[in-house]
């Protein structure tokens, strides 16, 4: 037993005898001033030795005040028992600590006796940590021999084995993510089948990595991925909403992640295929203001650039009446300009030349709808000089084979 808590045993006891003093001195002088006022109160004489009463009845002395001096008489009687009670504890007290001290050490011994008995490096390490800490304070070394029944005195080979092997279950998990992010990172450049499989090993890890940026961002990336590459409208919009769930707990988590709120973002504006009208301007609101979050936290990720460039051509191609229920809804609808598009397009280009066959596509459309129809056919020439290698690619192609002609390239 520790110290301390021997300390408390021996608070208590005196706590006690203080009570019974106290009990003592207070009913004294009850006794002193019945006794000079009533008849026939006799205290017997062995009162100091026994500390008991003896009560009699006396001339004159009513039936309801004896048998208030019958109780206090038992209460006398109690109190001198538990006097005594309380004089072989505190007689015992000295020795208890030793009879504790003992047994704490045959434990010890009967633990290192056994060969299956191995302390964690948890355990070990607060044992430790409790040994370093005890002598300076002036603890004794019995009393920083023991803690919790385990012996806490290390070697210098124990205790470097020990730092390696706790160092090396920090580094696990870390290694662990590493390399599952390396797994899915190669997966979303893959097949659809990948990408299934991508979003597979993410949804087994969740328990283990569900509070990390860069383990949530990817499972947004691979619900974004499962949705375009799955062939029914019902799991399409399954997909759409759970990704969105995912990118709402994501930002919350951490509002400092770029991805978190790029991702989420684009959730947001695929989620607007299966909405009400209302809810796909909503969710309009929210996509263009997680794309500018991202910007803010990561200006030079061209992504974010072209997808708000894509924002602000869609809403600058916004039909009149498409902006009247904006403004019944919102109060005050989108806004945005072709202008707008062009900016965040060619900052695209400047951040990565030739990032995209689409980019160049919609660099042509806005210099159209501009007037400038010399650029506008530069970049219908940039983006046929790519090859289609995605299915992005594909309907990059689609857009030129409808644009150029308007061209006349």
């Amino acid at each position: 037993m520790a110290q301390a808590d021997s300390k408390l045993l021996v608070l208590g006891a005196l706590a006690g005898v203080a009570g019974i003093s106290l009990a003592v001195v207070c009913y004294q002088g009850f006794r002193s001033k019945r006794r000079s006022s009533w008849p026939g109160f006799y205290l017997s004489r062995t009162y100091e030795q026994e500390a008991g009463v003896m009560l009699v009845d006396g001339p004159g002395l009513p039936r309801g005040q004896a048998e208030v001096l019958e109780r206090l008489e038992a209460l006398i009687q109690c109190v001198s028992e538990l006097k005594d009670e309380m004089k072989s504890l505190k007689n015992a007290l000295p020795m208890l600590q030793d009879q504790v001290r003992e047994e704490l050490r045959g434990r010890d011994e009967a633990r290192r006796a056994s060969s299956l008995h191995r302390t964690t490096p948890t355990r070990r390490k607060r044992a430790a940590g409790t040994l370093t800490g005890a002598r300076p304070g002036g603890r004794s070394s019995e009393e920083a021999e023991s803690e919790g029944g385990y012996m806490t005195a290390l070697t210098d080979s124990e205790e470097e084995e020990l730092n390696d092997r706790e160092q090396g279950d920090e580094e696990q998990p870390a290694d662990k993510l590493s390399v599952l992010i390396e797994r899915i990172d190669c997966l979303h450049q893959g097949t659809d089948a990948d990408k299934r499989e991508s979003l597979n090993l993410l949804l087994e890890q969740r328990e283990e990595f569900g509070q990390i940026s860069t383990y949530l961002w990817r499972l947004i990336r691979a619900y974004c991925d499962v949705h375009d590459v799955s062939s029914t409208l019902e799991e399409k919009k399954t997909h759409a909403e759970t990704g969105k769930k995912v990118g709402e707990e994501a930002v919350s988590l951490n509002p400092t992640c770029a991805e978190s709120h790029q991702w989420y973002a684009i959730m947001c504006g695929i989620m607007a295929e299966y909405d009400t009208v209302q809810n796909k301007i909503k969710n309009g609101y929210i996509f263009k203001d997680h794309l500018d979050k991202a910007i803010e936290l990561k200006p030079q990720d061209p992504m974010s650039y072209y997808l708000l460039g894509r924002w602000c051509y869609a809403v600058a191609q916004l039909s009149w009446i498409e902006r009247k229920v904006a403004a019944t809804l919102f109060g005050e609808p989108p806004s945005a300009t072709v202008e707008d598009a062009l900016k965040n397009f060619l900052k695209v280009e400047e951040i990565h030349p030739g990032y995209s066959k689409l980019n160049y596509v919609f660099l042509a459309k806005c210099y159209k709808d501009l007037g400038q129809r010399d650029q506008a056919r530069m970049m219908c020439e940039a983006a046929c000089s790519m090859n289609a290698a995605s299915k992005e690619d594909e309907e990059a192609q689609k857009e030129l084979d409808l644009l150029v002609p308007a061209l006349g390239v």
